[in-house]
């Protein structure tokens, strides 16, 4: 679902190939909802918020004001974990809060963040490597 100024038209092939890599490896069992999401106050927050999953509703929401496209992807890629995590059982719908410093205070959070960093970037740059090697590069060369 598109809520943003971004020209997914671009990138479709893209997410046309990660988003099914992903859920390949993954092995998540529920379909999930992306929205690409326009927040200019957010975009101005210099911490401001790059993702975010909801468990509630299997949905990713992804900020792309101001980002760039392989940045975005990556951002997927972590929520990505999340829902796999979710799908899986790991998520305690009761307990779940996002609340300022809950990664530092809650020891079972802090771990599904951890893993979602690591498997997550791992996740996306094992197929960003993959992608480029089927694809031609085109190198430019200037004198």
């Amino acid at each position: 679902v598109n809520k943003s100024q971004l020209d997914l038209g671009s990138y479709q092939n893209l997410l046309d190939e990660f988003v099914p890599h992903a859920q390949k490896e993954l092995k998540y069992d529920r379909p999930v909802t992306i929205i690409f999401i326009s927040d200019k106050d957010n975009m101005k927050n210099t911490l401001g918020r790059t993702g975010f999953y909801d468990p509630t509703s299997d949905t990713v929401g992804l900020y792309t004001d101001g980002r760039h496209i392989k940045d975005i992807l990556r951002s997927l890629a972590h929520e990505l974990i999340h829902h796999t995590q979710n799908c899986s059982g790991r998520f305690n719908l009761d307990a779940h809060t996002t609340e300022l410093g809950y990664a530092q205070k809650n020891p079972h959070l802090r771990n599904m963040e951890r893993e979602a960093y690591e498997k997550g970037n791992m996740l996306f740059r094992d197929w960003e490597d993959n992608y480029k090697r089927k694809k031609p590069i085109k190198l430019r060369i200037t004198k």
